[in-house]
């Protein structure tokens, strides 16, 4: 099963558990109300992420929400009527999960679940109502005034050092055999996202992606990069390219931005459109990534309807090195010591995946 992205004043009820001190997390209070609806509260302009996942067999449906900060510790909330378990967890050192696990059978129709804010601090979503009728449960005070000074506590901005792995070392594929393309994610008047100092995102993925084509070339494979300048090259192109070519992979490059306001937000993730070969490959690019990148939150794999990894027809993934607005993150993209770390990380991840997929 793959996880779908989702879109993203209530009556007053006492609850008596109390949230733990979750030092960083933007979770404040949550609540499952009667009506079958969840409501959170967060600081003002919290970023929410949410997800949902079908049940099969004996595994009941399950949805979770994805909020910046992280819990102290993880903890479960015993359910009632539908819903079997409520879980925060700590999937990384900068993010709370919230996790709704329904019971076997419940039907839910994703296209429902929508995470609104009814207000600059207030979160709902209607769950539907087969949800409907159960005890009330949550931690936190719902009620309570939330107040704009959270942020997560930002990690310490070190860029990595120590040697850097030598070409000759990455895994090998037979010489000519192969054809990747490698797309520098904008370029030209749209230079992406614009990050702390002024970094931006087309140089950051332009000088990768151009040393990533050159370690895979000096591996025997045929690489073709949509753009090899400061040129402006429109979506369809790239696709086009790439299909045309008959290519085996297609790789795009890129880096996160969320806002100068909220450095404590940092990360590296993978897209893909469709599970299988894509997955895979996403996931073989996201692995090698993090190693490179000690203390930056895995988003993971997950998939993504980014058009160019959605209208090409071979092994597809949009990787997400970190992000210009994160202080751990912002400082390595701008080194190119680490730029090169992390160019090395990216062909070997494609070139596992090569051999792993032949």
């Amino acid at each position: 099963m793959s996880g779908l992205a989702l879109a993203v004043a209530v009556p007053a009820l006492s609850l008596c558990s109390a949230l733990p001190a979750w030092a960083g997390s933007a979770l404040a209070a949550w609540r499952i109300n009667r009506s079958g609806a969840l409501e959170l509260r967060t600081p003002p302009g919290t970023s929410i992420e949410a997800y949902f996942e079908e049940g099969r067999g004996l595994v009941g449906p399950r949805l979770w929400l994805d909020l910046p900060g992280a819990p102290s510790r993880s903890r479960s909330v015993r359910g009632n009527g539908a819903i079997r378990e409520v879980r925060v967890g700590r999937p990384s050192d900068n993010t709370t999960r919230l996790v709704v696990e329904f019971r076997a059978g419940t039907k839910l129709d994703p296209a429902q679940l929508r995470l609104v804010g009814t207000s600059a601090d207030r979160w709902q979503m209607e769950l539907g109502s087969g949800v409907s009728g159960l005890d009330p449960i949550g931690e936190g005070d719902l009620d309570a005034p939330s107040t704009p000074s959270w942020r997560a506590r930002p990690p310490a901005a070190v860029v990595p050092g120590g040697p850097i792995r030598s070409v000759e070392g990455l895994p090998s594929v037979p010489v000519g055999r192969y054809k990747v393309v490698i797309d520098p994610g904008h370029g030209g008047p749209d230079p992406g996202a614009v990050g702390i100092n002024g970094l931006r995102e087309t140089d950051v993925v332009l000088d990768v992606s151009l040393q990533v084509a050159q370690i895979l070339q000096a591996k025997g494979v045929q690489v073709l990069l949509t753009r090899t300048s400061e040129v402006d090259v429109d979506l369809p192109p790239r696709v086009a390219l790439a299909n045309n070519s008959r290519a085996d992979l297609f790789l795009s490059i890129h880096a996160n931005a969320l806002s100068m306001s909220r450095p404590d937000v940092n990360g590296i993730e993978t897209f893909y459109f469709q599970d299988g070969p894509s997955r895979r490959l996403a996931e073989a690019v996201q692995q090698q990534m993090l190693r490179v990148s000690p203390g930056s939150p895995d988003r993971g794999a997950r998939p993504g309807r980014f058009f160019v990894i959605r209208r090409t027809v071979m092994p597809a993934a949009l990787a997400e090195m970190g992000f210009v607005t994160g202080q751990l993150d912002s400082p390595r993209l701008a080194d190119p010591a680490f730029r090169r770390r992390m160019a090395v990380a990216i062909a070997t991840g494609l070139l596992n995946y090569l051999v792993a997929n032949p």
